[in-house]
């Protein structure tokens, strides 16, 4: 099995449960992994033997732009459209991280990891 990953994807968007949240925005973070079974010989050095991590990046920044209540729903709209895009991949992996949530205390984030 291959794996392609994205890791620590960059994104100001307005996901939160309360108002606030959508209106002001925060950073997230995105981590993408996939994992398949190459049809073709790798060594041909073609890109369509792969999954294109700049799809994937564009996946992600598409979602990413959907305001939505909760992380776990934008996690899993990723990884639904992954595999949308990529039907032959065998294994999806996303975290979506929220920067400093808004908590009574310090924290770097909050996360959530859709695996299927």
């Amino acid at each position: 099995m291959m794996e392609v990953s994205l890791t620590g994807a960059e994104f100001y968007a307005y996901h939160g449960f309360y108002p606030e949240e959508q209106d002001l925005g925060g950073q997230f973070l995105v981590d993408i992994t996939v994992g398949f079974t190459p049809a073709a010989d790798m060594t041909e050095d073609r890109l369509a033997n792969t999954v294109n991590y700049e799809q994937l990046y564009i996946i992600a920044c598409e979602e990413m732009k959907n305001t939505r209540k909760l992380i776990e729903t934008v996690a899993q709209a990723i990884a639904d459209e992954i595999k949308l895009k990529f039907p032959f991949v065998e294994k999806i992996r996303v975290a979506v991280k929220k920067m400093s949530p808004p908590l009574k205390g310090k924290v770097a984030y909050s996360s959530v990891v859709i695996s299927n």
